[in-house]
């Protein structure tokens, strides 16, 4: 598990007690091998945690961001909710991003 994917799971333990934890590494297709960072299978919420947006990492690089839409739009079409957090969001949002993420489950309830 990456450092950002930790922190996610740090900020997810302290801010959403109430809330049970999610899946690690989510397999959601049945013929493709992509997976979700973060997932609450039943609900069909998921989380992906976007690093290297400033550093010219994979997610924002021409081939891997191209693959990355070809997952998020495949997850939407089986009715997935992805939502996507970079490090600004962990760091500088925390609060916001983890009710960001309670209100989607609420929804799918």
């Amino acid at each position: 598990m990456s450092e950002l994917e930790e922190s996610f799971l740090s900020l997810w333990k302290a801010l959403a007690r109430e809330c049970t934890l999610p899946d690690r590494e989510v397999r959601f297709h049945p013929t493709r091998r992509w997976r979700f960072d973060f997932a609450w299978p039943i609900e069909r919420v998921a989380v992906e945690i976007e690093g290297g947006v400033w550093s010219r990492g994979g997610h924002t690089r021409g081939k891997v961001f191209i693959a990355n839409c070809d997952k998020y739009n495949a997850a939407a079409v089986m009715g997935w909710k992805v939502l996507r957090y970079t490090t600004n969001h962990l760091r500088e949002r925390p609060v916001q991003t983890i009710e960001e993420i309670k209100a989607a489950l609420a929804a799918a309830e």
